[in-house]
C-alpha cells in the first residue's frame, strides 16, 4: 500500500499530503510511536497540509517538530490546513 501522507515529528499537528486526498479517505498513519487514525474531511491537493487533530483558532501549527503558524479559525481533523485557515509564520507572522 502507498504511503499517502507523511507526519515527520510526533510533536506535529499535520501531515503531508503525498498524494492527492479525497473525502471520506480513511487513513492511518504512524510516526516513531504516535498512531494517528484520520478521515479526510475535504479533498487536500498533493504537497498539503491536513490537519491530524482537532485545533483551536490562536493556538499554534506544528510541523516538522515546529511552529508554521497559528490556525486563524477552529480546524477540525481531517481538513485541509493552508493559507485560508493558517496564519502562516513566512507570510503573516506569529503575533
Amino acid at each position: 500500500m502507498m504511503l499517502r501522507a507523511l507526519i515527520v515529528d510526533p510533536a506535529d499537528h499535520v501531515a503531508t499530503a503525498l498524494a492527492d486526498l479525497v473525502t471520506g479517505e480513511e487513513l492511518r498513519l504512524t510516526v516513531g510511536r504516535c498512531k494517528h487514525e484520520v478521515i479526510v474531511r475535504e479533498p487536500i491537493p498533493y504537497g498539503h497540509k491536513l490537519a491530524l487533530m482537532n485545533m483551536s483558532s490562536g493556538q499554534a501549527v506544528l510541523k516538522y517538530g515546529a511552529a508554521i503558524g497559528k490556525a486563524s479559525t477552529d480546524i477540525a481533523a481531517g481538513s485541509h490546513v493552508h493559507l485560508h485557515n493558517l496564519r502562516s509564520q513566512r507570510v503573516g507572522g506569529l503575533s
